[in-house]
């Protein structure tokens, strides 16, 4: 911070007192480079107010009225405004898009709004191995905008539609009365269930299935595989399937680096090979939460995840207990009502919104993808 002041000439004395004053309200540790700064002179060249951008979402800001001196400024740390748009996006895989990621690039959006839709359907959709070209998407989310017309990330996906090989997955954003805000699906439970369909996100495929026989690729002899291999690209993020208890998180011989999971209803997970760990042994995790990450250490012959699953104590074929899953939650009986209106005006406006798109109206300031 001392030194970017005295690269625009502020004068020592005054960048004394200008650190002094923003580390009360901010661990100037935490400075970055490439991070936008502003500030102002008045006629004479002292210093006006000065502006750090922190993040996407906060400024620390000094500035002093006309004639005060420099220990008479103020440090705060302010909200950067923004302005919500609600948009619909559509996208669809196929040759030119074979990826949730590559189509929601194709459709103008980035790949922040592909993870929280993939988060939304994650535990009905592996988007590994599960996307089909012709499969389509359609989702309405809050877009954010800084002055000037910048954009500034995305808000809440509201709404979404996935059709997946012949089947239609949708989900509302709604919050129960005294809850918290989550997605439930056309009959008002959650889509959030016990396990999510995979530990990775995109990209990896299943090398490896789960089998009483498989021939080793190091010991080269045959053994039983008991779990699910999926081939990723190193440091790939690796998260929790269910909410649980960190049991392991280490080093353990042949499995290199891994995370072993428990669970409620008697069922445990293990993540092996990873690069590094995330968690500690005792820690308590939510389903999706970052365990580790791909890697090839212990016995492989490259980066790989080996996904294990048991139950009571017995290893189960996890893609199979997974698909196997009963639905979410339901919403509370007393919000019933109110849940299918707020269902029934965001699926309308997916309709509303094919039709201005087929006559070529935008049905927002800006026009949908």
């Amino acid at each position: 911070m001392a030194s970017l002041l005295r690269a625009n000439q502020i004068a020592e004395s005054e960048v004394a007192a200008l650190v002094a004053r923003a580390s009360r309200v901010f661990d100037l540790r935490r400075v970055r480079v490439d991070q936008p700064y502003r500030l102002a002179r008045a006629l004479d060249g002292a210093l006006r107010w000065f502006e750090y951008e922190i993040d996407a979402d906060r400024i620390l800001k000094l500035a002093r009225a006309p004639g005060l001196p420099v220990s008479e400024f103020v440090a705060e740390i302010v909200p950067i405004e923004k302005e919500s748009r609600t948009v619909t996006v559509r996208g669809a895989i196929g040759t030119d898009a074979d990826s949730l990621i590559a189509a929601m690039d194709h459709a103008g959006e980035t790949i922040d709004l592909s993870l929280a839709l993939a988060a939304i359907f994650a535990s009905d959709i592996d988007f590994n191995t599960d996307l089909q070209p012709g499969d389509r998407f359609e989702l309405v989310v809050e877009k954010l905008y800084r002055e000037g017309n910048q954009f500034a990330g995305y808000g809440p996906i509201l709404a979404a539609e996935l059709h997946n090989d012949r089947r239609r997955l949708r989900a509302v954003r709604f919050q129960p009365d005294g809850g918290s805000p989550g997605y439930f699906d056309e009959e008002g439970r959650s889509v959030r269930k016990f396990f999510l369909r995979s530990p990775l996100k995109f990209e990896p495929v299943i090398t490896s299935e789960f089998s009483g026989r498989r021939f080793h690729p190091v010991l080269h002899e045959y053994r039983a595989h008991q779990g699910v291999d999926y081939r990723a690209p190193t440091g790939a993020p690796v998260v929790a399937v269910a909410s649980g208890t960190v049991v392991f998180a280490g080093a353990n011989g042949g499995s290199g680096r891994m995370v072993h999971l428990r669970h409620a209803n008697g069922f445990e997970s293990q993540y092996l090979h990873l690069s590094s760990t995330a968690v500690r042994a005792g820690s308590r995790i939510s389903q999706g939460d970052l365990i580790g990450r791909v890697g090839s250490t212990g016995l492989a012959t490259g980066p790989h995840l080996h996904y294990a699953l048991r139950r009571n104590g017995v290893n189960v074929n996890p893609v199979a207990v997974h698909r196997s899953m009963p639905p979410g939650d339901p919403i509370p009986s007393g919000d019933v009502q109110r849940f299918a209106e707020a269902r029934d005006q965001a699926f309308a406006s997916f309709e509303s919104a094919a039709v201005m798109a087929a006559s070529g109206v935008s049905d927002s300031p800006e026009a949908s993808r």
